[in-house]
């Protein structure tokens, strides 16, 4: 938990001199990231925006597929610099569709902050401005990434055995 709370603090620092004289919306990408911005948001000391996004490639399973949309956000991006909140950067699939959306809408700006980026090498070439921590290149769940719908409650982070 103490890496995860300084991770936490160095990303605040960083989107505190970013964005603090830019009424930035944040955008919390549901589900997995409820905990990240519950522990995120509370550490930036600016005016600020938050509203929520939901897209999803896994719902309840561990292999991600088509994305599905949820719920687009109520607040209006047009000329507003946006701020997704992710979990995990795994591949980058969501996170180009998101910005993608954003962009559409009329974003002035579209950057990311991730808590977790998945080491590995398959990603689709677009990356979080904001990252967190590292994690292996295995499932990996708790503090609000979930395994099968489950332990997104967990206060750490945990990997499956590898097989």
């Amino acid at each position: 938990m103490d890496q995860i709370s300084a991770a936490l603090d160095s990303l605040a620092n960083q989107l505190q001199q970013d964005y603090a004289d830019k009424l930035p919306v944040m955008l919390c990408v549901m589900n997995g990231s409820v905990i990240t911005a519950g522990h995120l948001l509370p550490r930036l000391n600016f005016k600020l925006e938050q509203d929520y996004i939901h897209a999803t490639r896994y719902g309840d399973k561990t292999v991600g597929g088509d994305i599905r949309w949820q719920v687009k956000p109520v607040t209006q991006l047009q000329g507003r610099h946006v701020v997704l909140i992710e979990d995990i950067f795994d591949e980058g699939v969501t996170l180009a569709a998101l910005r993608e959306y954003c962009v559409g809408e009329g974003a002035a700006s579209v950057k990311c902050v991730c808590l977790f980026d998945k080491d590995h090498n398959n990603k689709v070439g677009i990356r979080p401005e904001y990252i967190g921590l590292t994690v292996p290149n295995r499932y990996v769940f708790g503090f609000g990434m979930d395994m099968a719908g489950f332990w997104r409650n967990l206060p750490a982070v945990y990997a499956l055995k590898e097989s």
